[in-house]
C-alpha cells in the first residue's frame, strides 16, 4: 500500500504514538532536570565544588578548570537551618576525571563535612579535602 491508499486512521494512530513518545520523553527529561537541579542548588554541593576547585592536590590531579559533570547522585535533606547531605559528584579537569564524595550535616545554617574526598580515575588513593582544614 502506498501512503495515499492507507486509511486515514493508520496515519493518525502513527502520529499519536510518536506524539505520546515525545510527550513521555519530555516529562522524564523535566523530572530528571528538576531532581538534579535541586541537588545542584544545595549549599553542600556548591561549597564542596568550591573546596575541590581551590585544593592544590585536586588541581594537580585533575587540571584546571575543574567543572562538575551532568549527573549527581545521592540525597540532600534540609529543614531550615539543619540538614544532611550525601552526594557523589562527577568532576573533570583538563588532565583527568574523578568523583567527589561528600557527607555533611547542616547545623545552625552551616555545613560541616564528615567526609569530603576526591577519587581520581586511574588512581588508587583518594585526595582528602578535609586534611588541610
Amino acid at each position: 500500500m502506498t501512503d495515499s491508499t492507507r486509511p486515514a486512521w493508520v496515519r493518525w494512530v502513527a502520529l499519536g504514538c510518536v506524539g505520546l513518545f515525545v510527550f513521555v520523553g519530555l516529562v522524564v527529561w523535566a523530572f530528571v532536570n528538576l531532581i538534579l537541579g535541586s541537588l545542584k542548588q544545595s549549599g553542600a554541593y556548591t561549597d564542596a565544588l568550591a573546596k575541590v576547585r581551590a585544593d592544590p592536590a585536586a588541581i594537580a590531579a585533575l587540571g584546571r578548570p575543574i567543572e562538575p559533570g551532568f549527573f549527581v547522585s545521592g540525597s540532600v535533606n534540609v529543614s531550615g537551618p539543619s540538614g544532611e547531605a550525601e552526594l557523589a559528584i562527577l568532576v573533570e579537569g583538563s588532565r583527568g576525571e574523578g568523583t567527589l564524595y561528600l557527607e555533611a550535616t547542616k547545623r545552625a545554617g552551616e555545613w560541616e563535612y564528615a567526609l569530603l574526598e576526591l577519587a581520581v580515575d586511574g588512581r588508587e588513593d583518594r585526595i582528602d579535602l578535609l586534611a588541610e582544614e
